[in-house]
């Protein structure tokens, strides 16, 4: 019998390294598979939950150094559910995450993140992929800053589309003037407001806070603001009494009740001229993105 010595066809530097680029993802994801395991956040603590957290949005634009306390209020306010988040453990530590919130038909995404460690090995497109999976949902949002081209690329990838633009300000405040301090029963009528409100910052969240709010304002304006932390989720001024300043001293006045600076949070784009005449400054920008289920 005759043998033919093996023929070797050559191939071009650039074949050769997506050849090697395709050995080493299926080598990473045969890994993943055996280390990581994904399942759902249910009995997993809050402390466990900052910690994971802090350590992934640690190199983050705005890095996180959440307290115990104040995750937990963020995401109970936005309803979270531990039985759709979705987490990834290497052995017992929790190394990555997707806090999924649920109200009605609609899911939202509290925060995704991977502890610096174990980025790089397809761990948040998996805990994206069994969230989309499983919510019981039509629809699921979120929100990524602007500057964060590889997570955008990723929901992107994954079915999400923009819907549109937001921005995040500080408001250090002035001396309180007369106008609008008064506290008043409860939030402004939906009637009175220009935009949607985004998730965080809609009536169902705020009466699902667990801190205390309140509602400063009159028959005119009023203003919702956080005592612990200076949020601001709504801040609404009746159409036939605008451009008269009670929305710059309905600001003012809540910046004096809380005795901190107010955080004014995903607004859209539009309110840019009000916010920086009042003197509030701007530090981040955000895009909410929405995939149908």
């Amino acid at each position: 019998m005759m043998r033919f010595p093996p023929i070797r066809i050559p191939i071009s530097s650039a074949e050769a390294e997506r050849h090697t680029n395709a050995r080493r993802a299926n080598f990473l994801q045969y890994t993943v598979a055996i280390l990581i395991e994904i399942r759902p956040l249910t009995g997993v603590s809050f402390e466990t939950m900052t910690e994971a957290f802090n350590d992934a949005f640690s190199d983050y634009d705005i890095p996180a150094k959440y307290s115990v306390e104040y995750l937990t209020n963020l995401v109970v306010r936005r309803g979270y559910r531990p039985d759709l988040a979705v987490g990834a453990f290497d052995g017992r530590r929790l190394v990555g995450f997707v806090f999924n919130c649920l109200d009605g038909d609609g899911a939202y995404n509290s925060g995704t993140g991977v502890v610096i460690s174990h980025r790089r090995r397809g761990i948040a497109r998996q805990l994206m992929q069994r969230s989309i999976d499983a919510l019981p949902a039509k629809r699921y949002i979120l929100e990524v800053i602007d500057t964060n081209t590889r997570a955008e690329a990723l929901y992107r990838d994954l079915g999400f589309v923009e819907t549109r633009r937001l921005q995040s300000w500080k408001f250090s405040g002035a001396p309180r003037t007369s106008a609008a301090a008064a506290e008043v029963g409860g939030p402004p009528p939906s009637d009175w407001f220009d935009m949607q409100p985004s998730w965080q910052n809609s009536l169902a969240s705020i009466q699902r806070a667990r801190e205390a709010f309140d509602v400063l304002g009159d028959q005119r304006g009023s203003v919702v603001v956080f005592q612990s932390n200076g949020d601001v989720p709504l801040l609404a001024v009746r159409r036939d009494v605008r451009r008269q300043g009670i929305g710059r001293d309905l600001l003012r006045a809540a910046a004096a009740h809380v005795g901190k600076p107010l955080r004014i949070m995903n607004v859209e784009d539009r309110f840019e001229g009000f916010l920086q005449r009042v003197g509030a400054e701007r530090f981040v920008r955000q895009i909410e993105m929405v995939r149908s289920l």
